[in-house]
Parts: C-alpha cells; sequence; structure tokens
C-alpha cells in the first residue's frame, strides 16, 4: 500500500512516527549563526539594477521587520541548519506577513491566499515556511511595542491556526482539499476582533470600484501611454547598459508560445501599447520588474506585469530547480494558490539574460501590516495566515502526515514559538549590523 492510498490513521501515525527522529520540542533550537547578513545580501546585488540598490536598502531599514522582509536570503542560511521533521511540501520560500493578500478570482470571489511566489520550491520540510512565518508575527509584534510575552503568544498563535486546520484538511479527501479556499466574506465571521473584521468588509466593499487612488497601480496618459510616477514607476533609458532594459515585443513573443490556447485566443485581442518600469516591495526592489499596458480595440486596459525570477534562496537547502526560473514560479503558484492568475506565465529576455514570470497586476490587495498593529488586530491576521498556510501545504503533500507530526497538544506550538522569539532578536541584530554598515537608519517622518 502506498503513503496516498493509506488511511487516515495509518498517515497520522506515520508523523507521529516521525517525531523520534525529530522530536517537536527541538524545533525550539536556533543554531549559532554561521554568516554574515551584510555579505549575504551583497551578494544578492550583483544582479539588481544598480539604481535601485540604495532604494532596497532604505525599505529594509526602515524597521526589523522590514528588514527581514528583505533577508529571505540570510533567513535561508539559518533555517539550512535548523532541525527538520522529514515531511516535504512545495513551500512559499518568502512566508512573512506581508506575502499574504486578498484578491479576486475571475468569478469575482474575494480570496484571501499566499500572494508572493518569488522563492517557491518543491521538496522543502514544512516547517521552513513555518518558521519563518512564526518569526514575522514576532518581529510584527515586537515593533508594535508588543511586550516579549504577548509576542511570543501571537507567534504562538500563528501556529496554532496552521495545525488545527491541517488536522481538519487531513480528513478530508485529497480533490477536496484542493479545491478548498479561504473566501473573506466566510472568513469574516469567524474572526473576534471587530477592526480587523471592518477593515476586510472595508476591502469586499471596495473590490471592482476604481483605482483612482491606489498609488500601486499606475495611471494613463491619454489612454494609452503609462504615466510617470517615479521612484515607482517610470519608463526606461533608452541607452546604457543594455542589461537593465528589456524588449518588451521579445518578452510577450516568448510568453505568447507558453501560453494555453484559450487564453492565447483572450491576450491576442489586446495591443501592446507601452511598457514602463516598476519598483516592487521590499526584498524585491533592484530585481527587474515591469508593467505593460495592453488595450481592446475598444480602448479597455489591460495591465500584466513581468517580474524577473532568480534561483530561489531555498536552494541553498539542498532540492535544485532544473529549469527555467520563471517557471518554478509559476509552478509553485499554481501548486499553493486556490485560484491563479489566468495569465501567469513564463518568458525571457535574451539580450539582458534576464528570466522573467508574468501575471496581471491586480490592486485588490488587503493592506499593509502596520492598519492591522494600530489597530490592534495582528493576533487575528496572523492566525489567518496561519490557516492559510496549512491549505497550502496541504496541496502538495499529506496533511494527515504533517497532522500526525505536530499532534493535538500545544507541544509544536510552544517550540515554533521558543524559535520565533529567539529568531527576532537574531533579526534585530542584523537590522543594527545593516544599519551600521549603510550609515545608520533613516529617519522616521
Amino acid at each position: 500500500m502506498t503513503e496516498a492510498s493509506g488511511t487516515f490513521a495509518a498517515r497520522y501515525e506515520r508523523g507521529i512516527q516521525l517525531r523520534r527522529k525529530t522530536p517537536r520540542e527541538k524545533h525550539a533550537d536556533l543554531a549559532p549563526a554561521k554568516r554574515d547578513p551584510v555579505a549575504i545580501l551583497a551578494a544578492g546585488d550583483r544582479t539588481r539594477v544598480p539604481e535601485l540598490i540604495p532604494e532596497r536598502y532604505r525599505r529594509m531599514l526602515v524597521s526589523p521587520f522590514t528588514f527581514l522582509r528583505g533577508a529571505a536570503a540570510v533567513m535561508a542560511q539559518d533555517l539550512k541548519h535548523e532541525p527538520r521533521a522529514g515531511i516535504a511540501v512545495q513551500a512559499c520560500g518568502d512566508c512573512h506577513l506581508m506575502n499574504f493578500g486578498a484578491f479576486a478570482t475571475p468569478e469575482e470571489i474575494i480570496l484571501f491566499d499566499i500572494n508572493d511566489f518569488d522563492e517557491t520550491l518543491p521538496g522543502i520540510d514544512f516547517t521552513v515556511d513555518l518558521k519563518r512565518l512564526a518569526a514575522s508575527v514576532a518581529v510584527a509584534a515586537l515593533d508594535a511595542k508588543f511586550s516579549g510575552k504577548r509576542a511570543r503568544a501571537a507567534a504562538a498563535t500563528a501556529v496554532e491556526a496552521y495545525r488545527t486546520r491541517m488536522r481538519v484538511l487531513a480528513k478530508l479527501s485529497p480533490l477536496e482539499v484542493w479545491h478548498s479556499r479561504i473566501e473573506l466574506a466566510r472568513e469574516i465571521k469567524h474572526i473576534e476582533n471587530p477592526a480587523l473584521k471592518r477593515r476586510l468588509q472595508a476591502v469586499i466593499a471596495k473590490a471592482g470600484k476604481t483605482v483612482e487612488k491606489d498609488d500601486n497601480f499606475p495611471h494613463l496618459v491619454k489612454g494609452s501611454k503609462i504615466a510617470d510616477k517615479p521612484p515607482t514607476i517610470y519608463h526606461f533609458k533608452q541607452k546604457g547598459d543594455p542589461r537593465e532594459r528589456v524588449d518588451p515585443d521579445e518578452v510577450f513573443t516568448a510568453y505568447r508560445k507558453r501560453l494555453p490556447p484559450e487564453r492565447l485566443c483572450l491576450l491576442e485581442r489586446y495591443t501592446l501599447r507601452d511598457t514602463a518600469f516598476k519598483a516592487v516591495g521590499v526584498g524585491s526592489v533592484g530585481t527587474f520588474c515591469a508593467v505593460s499596458l495592453f488595450t481592446s480595440g475598444d480602448g479597455s486596459p489591460l495591465f500584466l506585469q513581468f517580474k524577473e525570477a532568480q534561483k530561489s534562496v531555498l536552494e541553498c537547502m539542498g532540492p535544485k530547480f532544473d529549469g527555467h526560473p520563471g517557471r518554478r514560479v509559476v509552478e509553485g503558484q499554481r501548486t499553493m494558490q486556490a485560484a491563479s492568475d489566468i495569465f501567469l506565465g513564463w518568458t525571457e529576455d535574451v539580450v539582458s539574460g534576464r528570466h522573467f514570470y508574468v501575471r496581471q497586476l491586480k490592486n485588490r490587495r488587503l493592506g499593509s501590516i502596520a492598519e492591522f498593529v494600530e489597530a490592534n488586530a495582528l493576533v487575528s491576521y496572523a492566525r489567518l495566515c496561519g490557516r492559510t498556510l496549512a491549505r497550502a501545504h496541504a496541496r502538495a503533500s499529506d496533511p494527515g502526515v504533517i497532522a500526525g507530526y505536530m499532534g493535538k497538544n500545544d507541544v509544536f506550538d510552544d517550540a515554533l514559538a521558543s524559535f520565533a522569539m529567539a529568531y527576532a532578536a537574531r533579526t534585530k541584530q542584523d537590522y543594527d549590523l545593516l544599519a551600521k554598515a549603510k550609515g545608520g537608519a533613516p529617519e522616521k517622518a
């Protein structure tokens, strides 16, 4: 009998047996640092657009939390030395609080899900994502002036939500797990925090409305050109290093060749009009990212974003992806997300040597973590993220085995909460090292 065809009881027992090799309590440990965070970050700058590297560090030095967001490569080096349960999943790879959000499906259902897969990789222990999520909760809580005790409890809440949701998923059929999703309209009923409830209700209410006030979304000039909004959105230089610009026509020609026929049929009803560079995120600042405007015959706009894809930082843990980095991102997103973008695909630019993945640019996001912290809703938000990560992991692994390993009590929650607090302290030390190397943290407005 294969593992996949085993009963729930048999698969759950297999998870319990894995505790003999790696007891749950061992996950509280944080091995001594064996790396230089500043050097790791500098190594990642070699392939970034030089003019944007200072902006990357400016964003990272806002707080220890923004440092953590941009330091996925640093944490990957640390997690390489941590205990593993021995249960592989499709990992997000950069699983922090800000990489979750709300978006609309083609059927206009508002879902909550993971929304960043730049570092996704198959064959990674499930604890890697969960430890990064728990650490991000602890760091965010401490940034928000929570006491150490409250910050630790918040991190434990995210892990508990993951564990209890995984146990529920483990009793479903594989097909039921695959089709499971978190709809915000339903999720609101289970959220106790009134501030978070109001915020999520506002997301649903605004869905489908104008994007004029969305600074993340391109505005148009005379309907067929993207308006420059430096330093966030601006047009390429026509001269200079060819590695710092791309040929949009070439990029989308290669992209079209990989689209399924029905998606190509849809895209061909639009014409490429303009392309502009778009600075995004914290960790992604300096990687090559652009947004292209397509219009239909009647002038209806479609924005497609192509974002540079490189090797996953998780490859330092052993698994290697042999193929196009953009395909790695696309396949990971399709595996983990409940409803992926219909325009998701991959491409490249021969002259610059850059690889990309393509997706539709959307404006429907949940908002910044600052809004939740100020509203004292961080714990509720952390719980929602934990439940969401469990659903994503269960799609590509056996939730019964994972549930068996974690168990019914709070031993695993407590261990990861201890890890999260230890890693929050290390993150503050790393943040201080970077601030010293870059001449100090920027002044807050």
